[in-house]
């Protein structure tokens, strides 16, 4: 298969069935995360915010759901019934998508790549000229509200 250009060439090209599920997937992921940027990384789809949320891909036997390790270990209980990997899980084409799951999945995503882009600001804001602003010997004051100025 020849690198999609988008999500609806990539689904296009799977049998109707495997369309189907990859289609609920997609919908699935895109209502939970309607701000996410739909496109195709690794010759896969993606979803990215500040930085990429999910992948999916179709295999030959089942759909390959990539939301990285720290979903996986964080949903491992509901996850167990499907074979997986540290970042990955595997739904089989003969079943019906645990679409709930997903969801649940997509909105933990969210908020961890929220709280990581949260935490890259916080780390830039840091690395600074120490000359930008010190209130009382602090970068930060909650007492009068002071702000990093550049």
């Amino acid at each position: 298969m020849n690198k999609p250009k988008d999500v609806d060439d990539y689904i296009r090209n799977y049998p109707a069935d495997v369309q189907v599920k990859l289609q609920q997937l997609r919908n699935t992921i895109k209502k939970t995360a309607p701000q996410a940027k739909e496109v195709i990384s690794y010759s896969m789809p993606a979803y990215k915010a500040n930085g990429v949320l999910v992948y999916f891909a179709a295999w030959e036997k089942h759909i390959g759901f990539y939301p990285g390790a720290g979903a996986i270990s964080h949903f491992k209980d509901r996850l167990s019934v499907y074979k997986g990997a540290k970042g990955s899980v595997q739904f089989p084409l003969g079943e019906p998508l645990p679409l709930e799951l997903i969801n649940k999945i997509v909105d933990y995503r969210l908020h961890e790549d929220e709280a990581k882009a949260i935490a890259r600001r916080i780390k830039k804001a840091n690395e600074l000229p120490r000359q930008i602003l010190k209130c009382n010997n602090r970068r930060y004051c909650s007492r009068f509200n002071c702000q990093l100025l550049v």
